[in-house]
């Protein structure tokens, strides 16, 4: 039996690799637990001489958390809009065989070639005709709007590695096709719609330039808005702002942990398998 050689190349790559994405994480981390004299006296890579916890506390303090519900509030909403609307919507395409179809989900993927910032002051006078400026909901439907071409790419990718003889034999027992759906369809598909999930929950809580266009009042600011309150005219409140960034990273974090491998499969075409 051979004995295979350690290759020194990997390991010494994996090294720098570890080098370069962990000293970005230990300066944002090491930095929320100084104080603006120590972080400005000891730099972004010195050790704090006392620990504290004040900047956590001062971001809840200071309206982090009302940031923080709000962002939960249209996460949650956007979310609901793409379960309830992308998943009927890509079971028709698969199941349907009609040239009319087929047009209109090339015409609905063209969503993926217009960008948020080429339609940005069309969709800041529609918001506003609508009544709902300077209003979450009109945060909401725009997000959910942009997320839902690559999520229904996502879920008809999924629905079309079921097997038509699953449909089939659901079809002889006089199933509906509401309860093919419902029954055979969404069962199968759950690592594409946890795809969904995550993709449409990381749109609507990394947003910010619906918040910073269709909002105004510090009342219904997101975290992404919220992190400019940081910035004064005179300086920046970097172990604060840092602490605050950090705040709004653990939510959509533990999403990705639990949700990784599905979000993967999904991206590849094969979580409906």
């Amino acid at each position: 039996m051979t004995r295979k050689r350690p290759n020194y190349l990997a390991g010494l790559g994996s090294l720098v690799w570890l080098f370069v994405v962990g000293l970005p994480l230990y300066v944002m981390l090491i930095a929320t637990f100084q104080t603006r004299a120590d972080y400005a006296a000891n730099g972004p890579l010195g050790f704090p001489t006392d620990f504290t916890l004040d900047n956590y506390l001062d971001d809840l303090n200071d309206g982090f958390t009302h940031y923080f519900l709000n962002t939960v509030f249209v996460t949650v909403c956007v979310v609901g809009i793409v379960l309830l609307l992308v998943p009927p919507l890509a079971y028709a395409i698969v199941r349907s065989d009609g040239r009319a179809t087929g047009r209109v989900f090339r015409l609905f993927l063209l969503g993926l070639a217009i960008p948020s910032q080429a339609v940005i002051v069309p969709m800041f006078y529609l918001i506003d005709e609508a009544g709902l400026y300077d209003n979450l909901i009109g945060v909401i439907l725009p997000t959910a709007a942009f997320a839902m071409p690559v999520c229904a790419l996502i879920l008809t990718g999924v629905m079309r590695d079921i097997t038509s003889e699953l449909y089939e034999a659901m079809t002889v027992d006089g199933a509906s096709s509401w309860r093919i759906f419902l029954q055979l369809v969404l069962p199968l598909s759950k690592g594409g719609l946890s795809t969904v999930v995550v993709f449409s929950a990381l749109q609507a809580w990394n947003g910010f330039l619906f918040p910073l266009v269709l909002t105004q009042s510090s009342q219904n600011k997101v975290i992404t808005m919220g992190l400019y309150d940081f910035q004064t005219e005179h300086g920046v409140d970097i172990p604060g702002l840092l602490a605050a960034v950090v705040l709004s990273m653990l939510p959509i974090l533990f999403v990705y942990l639990f949700a990784r491998r599905a979000l993967v499969q999904g991206l590849m075409g094969v979580g409906g398998k």
